[in-house]
């Protein structure tokens, strides 16, 4: 084997151990959904990744796919991380921003970036509740 092989075999390894085997988040998350800082706190036995994410978060807000970049990992994985990190209350979905009209006449319906991070607010609150069929 070669170098390269045995440098990308490394990476799987350690993306497969840093999610725990896990290949699906918990929750629902766009490439573009907005994290924040939250009032929860890590968790013990969370990957140092997770403080990384943390702490670039606290700069400001970030989106998964530039968390996912930062960290240098998968998006999947970053979602995965970041759905640890929204369990624990230590990450919010920020949606500030993402439902303000600029003027009278503008398009006052919500944007699908609202609309997914309110989704993933009620799943979060109400996680036994009955899924019903999406329309159209």
């Amino acid at each position: 084997m070669n170098t390269y092989g045995a440098a990308e075999d490394s990476t799987f390894v350690r993306t497969y151990t840093l999610t725990r085997g896990r290949t699906k988040p918990r929750h629902l998350l766009g490439l573009d959904t907005v994290l924040d800082i939250g009032p929860g706190r890590l968790g013990p036995g969370q990957a140092e990744e997770c403080e990384e994410i943390l702490a670039l978060c606290r700069e400001h807000r970030r989106s998964v796919t530039e968390l996912a970049g930062r960290l240098g990992r998968p998006v999947t994985a970053a979602k995965i991380l970041v759905s640890d990190l929204l369990d624990a209350h230590a990450l919010i979905i920020s949606v500030s921003d993402a439902y303000t009209a600029s003027d009278a006449g503008a398009d006052e319906r919500p944007t699908t970036h609202l609309l997914t991070a309110l989704a993933a607010g009620l799943k979060r609150k109400f996680p036994d509740a009955i899924p019903y069929r999406q329309a159209g």
